[in-house]
C-alpha cells in the first residue's frame, strides 16, 4: 500500500507561503502529512513538492520517503496528482493512499481505517466525515491510468471520484480525524 502525499502548492491564500513549511509542533507541516501515510501503513511513501522545492527539501527531514518535483505544480493539484502516479507505478504497490499536505486534522488512524477498505486493483475509498466525502482517499493500482488522464487543476480526482460514486466506499473517519485545511491565514491558529 503506497502513501502519495500532495505537497506542491504555493500557499497563494497565504501569502505566499508554501503549506508544506509551515510550522507545525516545531517541524515542518510536510514531516507530519508524510509520517500520518507511513504510521498509517504506507510503504513506499512519496511525496510531491512543487514550490519552494528546495527549500522544503532543507528544512524537512524528508529522507524515508520518495520524492518527485512538479515543475507544473502552478497548474493545480491535478498536475501533482499526475506526478506522483506516475513516480509510483513502477513500484509494484497494488493501491495508493491520497493525502493531502494542508490537512493537519488527518493522521494515521484515518490512513489505517482507509486502507482496511482495500478489497483489490479496482478498490476506490474515501474518508467521509458526518457522511461527506473527504481524505485521505484509496485508489487501487488497476484505476491509476484513468484517474490520472482525468486529474487536472485544483480538482485533482474530484471528477472521477464523481463519476464512479457507485463504486466508491466511504470510510467514516469523523471519531477519529478533523479534515479541516490550512487555506489562510485565519486557519493558522490550527498549528501548534
Amino acid at each position: 500500500m503506497a502513501g502519495l502525499l500532495l505537497a506542491a502548492g504555493g500557499g497563494r491564500r497565504l501569502g505566499g507561503r508554501p503549506k508544506a513549511l509551515l510550522d507545525h509542533r516545531g517541524r515542518p507541516l510536510v514531516e507530519h502529512a508524510a509520517r500520518a501515510l507511513r504510521d498509517g501503513g504506507c510503504d513506499p511513501v512519496h511525496i510531491v513538492l512543487g514550490a519552494a522545492a528546495g527549500s522544503v527539501r532543507e528544512r524537512a527531514d524528508l529522507s524515508a520517503y520518495g520524492i518527485s518535483e512538479n515543475p507544473d505544480w502552478a497548474q493545480g493539484m491535478g498536475s501533482s496528482l499526475r506526478v506522483g502516479l506516475a513516480a509510483l507505478a513502477g513500484s509494484g504497490a497494488d493501491a495508493v493512499v491520497v493525502s493531502l499536505v494542508d490537512q493537519p486534522g488527518i493522521g494515521a488512524a484515518a490512513v489505517a481505517r482507509v486502507i482496511a477498505a482495500y478489497e483489490g486493483g479496482t478498490s476506490l475509498a474515501s474518508a467521509a466525515y458526518d457522511g461527506r466525502r473527504g481524505h485521505p482517499v484509496l485508489f487501487g493500482a488497476d484505476r491509476w491510468p484513468d484517474i490520472a488522464a482525468t486529474a487536472t487543476g485544483d480538482r485533482g480526482a474530484r471528477a472521477y471520484l464523481q463519476e464512479h460514486a457507485d463504486a466508491l466506499t466511504l470510510v467514516e473517519c469523523s471519531d477519529i480525524a478533523e479534515p479541516y485545511d490550512i487555506d489562510t491565514p485565519d486557519d493558522l491558529h490550527r498549528l501548534r
